[in-house]
């Protein structure tokens, strides 16, 4: 029905969040309609952040932390989150040693070690590392595409800008009336910096942003497959997105196989999935003959994904 996400005035959607339920082909997908959008001459970059990283996989080229050139005009990426959860520890005890006294370094040592390894961080260290490179569209890249971790991980990835911002709104009142304690004033100086607290409200303002221009400037591209049970999870997350504000570009319906393969229950979840998404339409990829990986095949997937 239609390809990679645009906006009103015809130029492809600032950030597009690729995801679906494991297993559907998004990765894939992410690959192909970011590849369609640097060969209709936009400079994309891709993301990974799916702790399961296979975004090199379908490109058919090694990707770490920093984007690296794959094609004319795409640019991709899959950082990792042990990295971002180190990287962040070390900027907190940086600025630690500037803000409490040294004796109590060894158990800030220690309460970040913790948290570090808590199930939550690296979900929210792969936020912020997204939220760099959303800032950098408009300047560096014209278009972001984001290839998610399944749906119940996007859900959450989308939502942590506004989770988080109470929080670190919390925690930056609590640290100011801390430094107001007579205990502490002593031991830092009244009215002297204060890098903990300037962090977490630059933290706060980026999350702001980030949130806001989630819902402003992105689209959310579900992949799905002709099977009852895919379109179930498929429909709830359309119905979560939808309920939380943000955009949907047309669902993607993969690996549909040749007429002649239907039986019976394929040809009823395809129906239930037309009639489902009619609202938003529906983008139809017939089932692969190979692994469509590599810059070629992807670019025969994305013929599937382009306006006709």
């Amino acid at each position: 029905m239609t390809g990679p996400a645009h906006d009103t005035g015809g130029r492809p959607a600032a950030i597009t969040f690729v995801g679906g339920k494991g297993g559907v082909g998004k990765t894939t997908l992410a690959a192909a309609h970011a590849l369609a959008l640097a060969d209709a001459g936009h400079r994309v970059l891709a993301v990974s952040t799916d702790p399961a990283h296979s975004l090199g996989d379908a490109l058919e080229t090694g990707l770490g932390d920093e984007p690296v050139q794959v094609a004319p005009g795409l640019w991709a990426a899959e950082p990792d989150a042990d990295t971002a959860v180190r990287r962040r520890v070390a900027q907190v005890v940086e600025d630690a040693h500037r803000a409490v006294p040294r004796e109590v370094m060894p158990a800030v040592r220690r309460h970040l070690e913790q948290a570090g390894s808590s199930p939550g961080m690296a979900e929210s260290a792969l936020a912020d590392l997204l939220v760099d490179r959303m800032e950098e569209v408009g300047d560096t890249w014209d278009a972001l595409v984001v290839d998610s971790a399944p749906t119940g991980h996007l859900l959450r990835l989308l939502h942590l800008p506004t989770l988080l911002t109470p929080w670190v709104v919390g925690l930056a009142r609590r640290r100011e009336r801390a430094r107001r304690a007579e205990a502490f004033a002593d031991v830092v100086g009244e009215g002297g910096p204060d890098p903990l607290a300037e962090r977490l409200h630059a933290r706060r303002h980026r999350l702001e942003r980030a949130a806001d221009r989630m819902r402003r400037d992105a689209v959310v591209r579900l992949v799905t497959l002709p099977r009852r049970m895919v379109l179930a999870e498929t429909t709830r997350a359309v119905e979560r997105l939808t309920e939380s504000g943000f955009r949907l570009a047309p669902v993607v319906v993969n690996q549909i196989p040749a007429d002649h393969a239907w039986g019976p229950d394929t040809a009823e979840a395809l129906a239930a999935t037309r009639e489902r998404f009619a609202h938003l339409g529906t983008v139809e990829i017939p089932l692969q003959d190979t692994e469509p990986t590599g810059l070629d095949r992807l670019r025969a997937l994305a013929f599937h994904l382009l306006p006709r």
